[in-house]
């Protein structure tokens, strides 16, 4: 069995016993044109004009006439989301107490214009995403497009730099004297002794292998 359209609440019950109480013949008109409008959530079903003619022709206080169609609006809402039949939907009011000749209205007009109120739901619904997602891939967009340009600033600040830094002078080695003997296997800690030594020996040649790397790296990052 489907859930009930209305929960059983006092105010509830003061809309149903209003709406037992408005008149038969006018009542499905009001039910057509609040159908109508249903899916358009920015705007009211009915201007202030309309809301005074109301209240004249249902005998109804402002506060009354509101809840009537708020509830009304919320039966037709629940009947959309849970896809009901129009018996379905009759037999659902009929035990909250609403008069037969009203649930058949609600019935009736459910019967005529239900599936073309579906229909606009889910239409309205689709924009909203399509409309969503757009949103998200212009930010993405926009993210990847300053994140390039910060990647491209740091790069030509790092340029500029290298072109001012003077290059080290290449500090020069003494001569060795060829030896007579085959030269020993060095320990392994006086081997990195001689790593540390050749980086200090040539600086420029290390600096400039890191450089590389590092715009290699970069130069992938802004293209790819």
């Amino acid at each position: 069995m489907a859930a009930p359209v209305l929960p059983d609440t006092v105010s509830v019950r003061k809309a149903v016993s209003l709406i037992n109480g408005t008149d038969t013949g006018k009542f499905p008109r009001l039910l057509s044109r609040i159908l109508q409008k249903l899916h358009l959530k920015a705007e009211s079903n009915f201007s202030e004009d309309e809301e005074e003619k109301l209240l004249a022709a249902f005998s109804l206080e402002k506060q009354d006439l509101l809840l009537v169609l708020e509830t009304i609006s919320f039966i037709l809402e629940q009947a959309v989301y849970h896809n009901l039949k129009p018996a379905t939907l009759q037999q659902q009011l009929e035990s909250i107490h609403l008069d037969q000749d009203k649930a058949e209205a609600f019935a009736s007009a459910w019967a005529a214009a239900g599936q073309d109120t579906i229909e606009k739901f889910r239409q309205r619904i689709l924009a909203s995403q399509k409309r969503t997602s757009l949103r998200q891939r212009t930010s993405l967009q926009r993210r990847s497009s300053s994140w390039r340009t910060s990647v491209q600033t740091a790069l030509d600040t790092f340029f500029k730099k290298a072109d001012k830094t003077p290059e080290k002078p290449a500090a020069k080695t003494p001569e060795k004297t060829p030896a007579k003997n085959p030269p020993k296997v060095q320990p392994r800690a006086f081997q990195k002794v001689q790593q540390s030594h050749l980086k200090e020996v040539l600086p420029n040649q290390y600096d400039c292998y890191f450089q590389y790397k590092y715009i290699n790296v970069a130069i992938l990052l802004i293209y790819n």
